[in-house]
C-alpha cells in the first residue's frame, strides 16, 4: 500500500512500503490494545470517506468507540503503518464470518425459517445473556420504578414485585397507600400458576415501559428539589416560600411539604433504633446546641431523641442543654440543620430509612 491520508499541509503522513527518507524506520510503533487499533481503523475509513458500519453497532459500543477515537490523539506513521499491516492480514487470512450471537443469526436466517421454529428462536434469543428483561428491570432505582405501582395493573406489580429484590420491593410496597399495598401483596398470592413465558412477557412489557421514559435532566421530582432547598432555610423563610406555593399551586405545595424533613419531624420520621447512630455521628457541642434549640422550637423531637438512648447519655444531654441555654435563633436553627444533614447522609448511605411522611 502507499500513501493512505495526508496532513493539513499534504505531506504524506503514511508510508507502509519501507523508509520514505523522513526516518520512517527509525520510528517505534505505540503499543496499542486491541480496541484503540480497531477505533485507528475506524478513524482512517471515516477519513477516507467509507462507512465502517458503526451504525450496526449496539449503543454501548458506539458510544465506547467514540470515546476511544477522542482519547487515542495523534497517531505516528510507524504506528499507523502496524495497524494497518495488522487488519490486513486478518482479512487476507479470513474466509467466512458468522454471526456473534443469536439474535444476528436470526436477522441473517428469519426469512428462510418455518413459523414454528421462528417463534422459538425469538424466544430463546429475547431469553439471551444481556437481553433478560428482568435484568434491565432490576438495574432500575426505586424512585423509578414507583410510577409503575399506579401505572400498571396489579398483575403486572405483584409479578414485578417477585422478580425484584426482596429490598426494593419492599421499599415499593412501604411507599403505596395502605389499601393499594394491601391488594398487591394479596395479588402475589396469585402468582403460583404463572408460566415462565407470561413473566417474560410481563417483563418485556415492563422493561419497554421503562426505556420509553426520556432522560430527564434532574433526577428527582421538583417537589423534593424544592424540599431539599428549603430544609437548609431559615424557618421563617421556609415558612413564606410555602405560604406562596399554597397560593399559586396547592398541590405542589403538598408535595413540596412532604419532601421537607426538618428537625421538628424526627419523631413522625425517625425509627427509634436509629437515634444512637446518629448521636455518634454528630459533633458533641453540634447535638447540644440543637437540643438546646429544640427545647423551646420543637420539644416533642427532643424528648424523641432523648428517649431512645441510653438512660445515662440522655440524662447529661439534658443538663448540657438546659445549662446551655436557648441559644440565638440563627446558630440553633444551623445546629438544628446539622442534625438533619447527618440523617439525610446516614438515609443516602442506605444506613437508616426514614419513614414515609403522613398525608
Amino acid at each position: 500500500m502507499g500513501l493512505l491520508r495526508d496532513f493539513p499541509n499534504n505531506k504524506p503522513s503514511v508510508v507502509l512500503d519501507g523508509d520514505d527518507g523522513f526516518g520512517f524506520k527509525d520510528i517505534t510503533p505505540r503499543k496499542l490494545r486491541a480496541q484503540e487499533k480497531a477505533a485507528v481503523i475506524v478513524r482512517l475509513l471515516l477519513g477516507q470517506g467509507v462507512s465502517p458500519g458503526v451504525k450496526r453497532l449496539d449503543p454501548h459500543h458506539q458510544t465506547k468507540l467514540a470515546h476511544l477515537i477522542s482519547r487515542l490523539g495523534n497517531i505516528d506513521r510507524a504506528t499507523l503503518a502496524e495497524v494497518v499491516r495488522d487488519f490486513t492480514d486478518r482479512i487476507d487470512n479470513l474466509a467466512l464470518t458468522f454471526p456473534d450471537n443469536l439474535s444476528e443469526t436470526l436477522a441473517l436466517m428469519e426469512p428462510h425459517l418455518a413459523p414454528g421454529p421462528l417463534d422459538q428462536l425469538r424466544a430463546a434469543a429475547e431469553k439471551a445473556e444481556g437481553n433478560d428483561p428482568w435484568v434491565r428491570v432490576a438495574k432500575q432505582g426505586v424512585d423509578r420504578l414507583r410510577p409503575l405501582m399506579d401505572s400498571e395493573s396489579a398483575e403486572v406489580c405483584a409479578v414485578l414485585l417477585s422478580k425484584l429484590s426482596v429490598s426494593k420491593a419492599a421499599a415499593l410496597l412501604a411507599d403505596l397507600p395502605e389499601d393499594r399495598a394491601q391488594i398487591l401483596a394479596h395479588t402475589v398470592a396469585l402468582t403460583e400458576t404463572i408460566t415462565p413465558d407470561v413473566a417474560d412477557h410481563i417483563g418485556f412489557h415492563v422493561a419497554a415501559v421503562l426505556e420509553a421514559v426520556p432522560p430527564r435532566a434532574f433526577p428527582t421530582p421538583a417537589a423534593e428539589r424544592v424540599g431539599a432547598i428549603l430544609n437548609s432555610a431559615p424557618q421563617s423563610a421556609r415558612d413564606k416560600v410555602l405560604e406562596g406555593l399554597e397560593g399559586r399551586n396547592a398541590i405542589f405545595a403538598r408535595n413540596v411539604r412532604k419532601s421537607i424533613f426538618s428537625f421538628g419531624h424526627i419523631p413522625m420520621r425517625l425509627e427509634p433504633i436509629d437515634v444512637p447512630l446518629i448521636i455518634r455521628k454528630a459533633d458533641a457541642m453540634t447535638l447540644t446546641t440543637a437540643l438546646a434549640a429544640g427545647l423551646s422550637a420543637a420539644p416533642l423531637s427532643v424528648e424523641f431523641l432523648l428517649e431512645n438512648m441510653s438512660k445515662r447519655m440522655a440524662e447529661q444531654l439534658r443538663d448540657d442543654a438546659e445549662t446551655r441555654g436557648t441559644p440565638k435563633q440563627e446558630e440553633g436553627e444551623a445546629a438544628m440543620s446539622d442534625i438533619v444533614g447527618i440523617i439525610r447522609d446516614l438515609e443516602a448511605a442506605g444506613e437508616i430509612r426514614l419513614l414515609p411522611p403522613p398525608d
